[in-house]
């Protein structure tokens, strides 16, 4: 009888010690990857981060995450997704639409939940069904772009404009759709578009110097990451010849561009941590949880910028006002952890 209570006891235990070292019982393995370390995407994480402690406190639960960066390096990216499955993860998180893609492929076939953040086209790089219903075992938060309400600043500042550059990196993703809507926009006004792309900061760099030489009279790039990564290289090429850089991001205005126009990354980052939560804890299908977007309607001018085009912040937020739900203002600095200190 000893035997047996003592084996019953013994088997107790090894129940127990798995069920506490499985992840199941109140900690869950998450694993995120960021697609290239820039203000958005890196804003994006904190919040992603910082949100899930407050979850995790407020529900009892712990979230182990583990971050990784592939810094735009395709076999690196896969590496960490093959970590990521071979360290039984809960959930993967992919940073980007890059990320997101090869998330999405690995996790076909045993199904591990996959989040994305700062998607700009969920349904184009064909990751959901629809943003309603996604299917699959894939949801996320999207930073899709109004590209027409960009193009509304660009001519409200100047109507006479004449000729407008669009710089980005044709192999992103997120840049294909408002590069195609920022033609038409720009073709229907008969306003001229001279394009120039790039993949790397020097090749960014030299497309940047070749819109100065073509004369064009402003600049636009939708939430491109290579560009967004160059920002900071190419800011001075277009400020000293005076010309306007209006981006799909307020990080890019961060980094020295005169305008960023799009979604809060940081309130990006902290509903992204509530749908990791609730496919988590609440056990909700990632394929019935609905793409969430945001309010594409705030202008975020730099006021460093400003003063070397010779253009009032004050006065230029009036022009915009109509065309926004807000205009802020910001400095040029490297993080917006730097800008805070």
């Amino acid at each position: 009888m000893k035997k047996l209570v003592c084996a019953a006891l013994a088997a107790i235990m090894l129940l127990c010690l798995f069920a506490g070292c499985s992840g199941k019982k109140g900690t869950y393995r998450i694993g995120i990857c960021n697609y290239v370390d820039d203000a958005s995407l890196n804003q994006i994480v904190d919040n992603i981060r910082d949100r899930l402690e407050e979850i995790g406190k407020e529900k009892g639960v712990t979230f182990a995450v583990s971050l990784q960066n592939c810094n735009a390096d395709a076999a690196v990216l896969s590496q960490i997704i093959s970590n990521f499955i071979v360290d039984n993860v809960d959930l993967m998180v992919g940073v980007a639409t890059p990320v997101a893609m090869q998330m999405q492929s690995a996790t076909e076939d045993n199904k591990i939940p996959v989040v994305f953040a700062a998607v700009s086209d969920p349904l184009g790089a064909k990751l959901v069904d629809s943003l309603e219903k996604p299917g699959h075992n894939i949801t996320g938060t999207s930073d899709y772009l109004n590209t027409g309400a960009v193009m509304n600043l660009i001519v409200a500042a100047k109507p006479e404009i004449k000729k407008v550059g669009l710089l980005y990196d044709v192999g992103q993703d997120a840049s294909t759709a408002p590069i195609a809507a920022a033609k038409e926009f720009l073709a229907a006004r008969s306003i001229a578009v001279v394009e120039r792309t790039g993949t790397t900061v020097e090749e960014v760099t030299l497309a940047a110097q070749a819109l100065v030489s073509e004369g064009v009279e402003a600049v636009f790039t939708p939430t491109d990451n290579t560009i967004m990564k160059s920002e900071l290289a190419i800011n001075e090429i277009f400020s000293d010849a005076r010309i306007p850089h209006y981006c799909g991001a307020d990080s890019f205005a961060l980094n020295g561009a005169f305008l960023g126009y799009g979604v809060d990354y940081a309130n990006l980052g902290r509903a992204t941590a509530d749908m990791i939560a609730d496919i988590l804890i609440n056990k909700k299908d990632p394929g019935n949880v609905s793409v969430k977007t945001f309010d594409n309607g705030t202008a975020t001018v730099n006021t460093d910028v400003c003063a070397k085009l010779g253009i009032s912040f004050d006065e230029i937020s009036k022009v915009f006002a109509p065309y926004c739900t807000k205009v802020e203002k910001i400095t040029t600095a490297d993080s917006f952890e730097d800008l805070n200190k």
